[in-house]
């Protein structure tokens, strides 16, 4: 159950700290000269195995609630001429970078990846067995909206590679997604997952959002149970963020009653509750797995990870090489966004420049502080003494680049929501929903930039 006095006490703004130092410390300032400079310098680096990022920014149509970067499909012609450029810049990277090393995850993303034409996916797929060494159990996933999704459209992702696919439900009640101006899934989604599975796809996964305005906790919970019902391998379940002022969209759905703090909560609640008890595991805040999942099997031994694409084990988790307008590359010492106009992406690398927008150089020490916060997050769990090992450095100076102090914690473990000795910290459930709040314990840097977040709830 979740602690309502706790989530007032501690529900401030702070990072999500899906990277660290977060995005917001990302200036335009950092050049496509420093980026191709630190890609052929990753190959030096750890991890030494590389993920893959690839973002498709296009969809049929705009739904209300949409936060990312994507665009109203307008021309096959459009959609070729981005593709070619994204084919440049994947060769630019790819020939920085030591054909020895091993590809173990490769991720599309958008926009709707699923909903151009399949010869442009196969073309790019086709491009990374060219460039690159694909591990045989490398994890190859999409996130696909089921509304432009053909059965046969299973079978042919299946040769292609793919091996997880992630369906945007967001919600199973077909009046709301209306409203929401999102299309239902085109073919009982009970249907695509026996296809996907008789196809060779191993991982069938659903994303539903709470939250959303005129969404009712019953329906929440109605979409939740079905995805149940479903046996989806991995349900993930977004809060849905209302910021009008940056997404203008948003703004169609304003003459409909958008739930309150404290309804949000109960949705979140129940449908943990919900999930926990149909015997899903809770990892990080919004994903749930079966208890034989590898994202399971990795937070039971401190090895689960987080990138901008999701949770994924230590062991198949790379430095991120990312492609694609606003992708962002997540190297051991730098990140790169790309630019965010599908014109400038092409017209950069038509000129056969990569069209980098901003980044971020991490200090020695910022490295130091991404891995203890990492594991605070990911982990909810910290060995000082195993972290020494690995990066090879004193606990004591460890402690002391973080800017540890115990004093810190104190309202913590007076709250029961950690535990911990000289050499351990440990997250306890009590503490789960308020997981950001602990990791900005171990965040130096937290006050020293004037940046907005959102509520840590």
């Amino acid at each position: 159950m979740i602690d309502r006095d706790l989530i007032k006490k501690y529900n401030k703004s702070g990072p999500r700290y899906t990277s660290y130092p977060p995005a917001t410390f990302f200036h335009e300032q950092f050049t496509e000269k420093q980026y191709l400079k630190f890609v052929e310098a990753s190959n030096e680096w750890w991890p030494e195995t590389i993920s893959i990022y690839v973002h498709i920014p296009f969809c049929p149509q705009i739904c209300h609630y949409c936060g990312c970067n994507t665009s109203l499909f307008k021309s096959e012609m459009e959609v070729e001429r981005y593709i070619k450029a994204l084919l440049s810049e994947i060769k630019i990277v790819a020939d920085k970078l030591d054909k020895d090393r091993v590809v173990t995850q490769i991720h599309w993303g958008g926009g709707t990846p699923n909903s151009i034409s399949f010869k442009w996916i196969n073309a790019v797929m086709s491009y990374f067995h060219k460039y690159f060494k694909i591990d045989p159990t490398a994890e190859i996933a999409m996130e696909c909206n089921p509304a432009y999704m053909e059965l046969t459209d299973l079978i042919e992702l299946s040769k292609m590679g793919f091996n997880r696919l992630s369906l945007g439900i967001q919600d199973f009640d077909n009046v709301l997604l209306n409203k929401m101006n999102r299309l239902p899934s085109r073919y009982p989604v009970k249907d695509l997952f026996r296809i996907a599975r008789k196809s060779g796809i191993k991982s069938m996964n659903l994303d539903l959002m709470y939250g959303l305005p005129d969404q009712t906790l019953e329906q929440h919970l109605q979409s939740v149970q079905k995805a149940i019902d479903l046996e989806a391998d991995r349900i993930i379940t977004f809060s849905y963020a209302h910021v009008p002022w940056f997404k203008s969209n948003q703004k169609n759905l304003e003459v409909y009653n958008l739930p309150d703090a404290e309804e949000k909560l109960t949705m979140l609640e129940s449908s943990y509750n919900l999930l926990v008890n149909n015997g899903y595991v809770p990892i990080g805040m919004d994903h749930y797995v079966k208890p034989d999942d590898e994202l399971h099997k990795a937070l039971k031994n401190n090895k689960l990870h987080r990138n901008f694409q999701g949770y994924a084990s230590r062991e198949q988790t790379g430095q991120v090489y990312a492609f694609g307008t606003t992708a962002i590359s997540q190297l051991q010492k730098a990140y790169s966004q790309n630019v965010r106009s599908i014109n400038e992406y092409i017209n950069n690398l038509y000129d056969n420049h990569l069209p980098v927008l901003r980044g971020y150089e991490l200090s020695d020490n910022e490295v130091i502080i991404r891995k203890v916060i990492n594991e605070i997050m990911c982990n909810h769990y910290i060995n000082w003494k195993q972290i020494s090992n690995e990066l090879n450095l004193a606990s004591q100076k460890i402690k002391e680049i973080v800017n540890y102090e115990p004093g810190k914690l104190t309202s913590f473990i007076d709250d029961d929501m950690l535990s911990m000795d000289e050499n351990h910290i440990k997250v306890t459930p009590k503490g789960f929903f308020l997981i950001r709040n602990i990791a900005m314990a171990f965040d130096p840097n937290l006050n020293k930039q004037n940046n907005k977040y959102s509520k840590t709830i």
